[in-house]
């Protein structure tokens, strides 16, 4: 792992709160990131790594869509409000991930 690998692991770790109402949820989802990725990194053990964004968000998307769809009874409208996306954009996104 280089340096700039090590950096952002490093800002990833920190679990601070970016606003006073973040609540502990949303701590907990960005430790548990930050601990995938430091396992992730780990069982590289020093091969080289490329494209890692889109890896990551390959992973997290589906089940992401997938749990926001069903807390919200398969409703796209409220699933694209409670995501922030346009509804379009959460259609193109369930059908590249087969979730439609």
């Amino acid at each position: 792992m280089n340096s700039a690998e090590q950096n952002q692991l490093q800002a990833a770790e920190q679990v601070s709160p970016s606003t006073p109402s973040e609540n502990h949820s949303s701590q907990s989802l960005r430790y548990s990131v930050a601990e995938a990725m430091q396992r992730y990194f780990a069982d590289l053990d020093g091969q080289e790594t490329r494209d890692l964004y889109d890896l990551v968000m390959a992973e997290v998307e589906p089940p992401l869509l997938s749990a926001a769809m069903n807390y919200t009874r398969q409703n796209q409208s409220k699933t694209a409000e409670l995501l922030g996306l346009n509804r379009g954009t959460l259609r193109k996104k369930l059908k590249q991930y087969n979730l439609l």
